[in-house]
């Protein structure tokens, strides 16, 4: 194991020791990085890892979604790896492209992991994501441009979308582990 995948192993296992209700789904994740094939890739239609971010303001009192165009969803950015071993880079390439923001900075440590079930699209088999998702801070300017990847992109009130019924069960997720550690 390279010493990237030995950090992603450790920073699996902090999660799962700080979410010990998630440790299962830690687990996943663990066994999905010791897979022989790699697993980096989105060619491997056994399931794959993705990375994303929590792209809250600076206040930390919003997000932004996109409007996702292949799953129709209100979602958090986010994409495929596309071989890059470093998940949390890959996740700050997706803010930047999916955003068009300037001025974005990580946070360091994993912030959720998602595992869910893509279904086929194009001719793309169904397959299993493995999502790995850090919070980035936007800076002064929020000004986004929406890209191809959405149908749109909307600032969300977090504690709004931790109640909204009609909110993606991952995304109310996530925005109640954000007001549970104060934002």
């Amino acid at each position: 194991m390279n010493r990237l995948d030995q950090d992603l192993a450790a920073a699996f296992a902090g999660y799962a020791a700080r979410h010990p209700d998630e440790a299962a789904t830690a687990a996943l994740f663990v066994d999905l990085l010791g897979d022989a094939d790699d697993p980096f890739r989105r060619e491997r239609l056994a399931g794959h890892f993705t990375a994303s971010c929590w792209l809250v303001d600076a206040a930390g009192q919003r997000v932004l979604l996109t409007h996702h165009r292949k799953l129709g969803l209100w979602l958090q950015l986010g994409g495929h790896a596309d071989g890059e071993r470093d998940l949390a880079v890959a996740a700050m390439q997706e803010a930047a492209e999916e955003s068009g923001l300037s001025g974005l900075r990580l946070e360091p440590g994993i912030f959720d992991l998602d595992r869910h079930w893509i279904p086929e699209h194009k001719g793309v088999p169904a397959h299993w994501h493995y999502d790995v998702r850090y919070v980035v801070r936007a800076g002064s300017d929020e000004a986004y441009v929406v890209s191809e990847e959405s149908h749109d992109l909307a600032w969300r009130a977090i504690d709004a979308l931790a109640d909204d019924p009609g909110a993606d069960a991952s995304v109310r997720r996530m925005a109640g582990k954000w007001l549970a550690r104060g934002g």
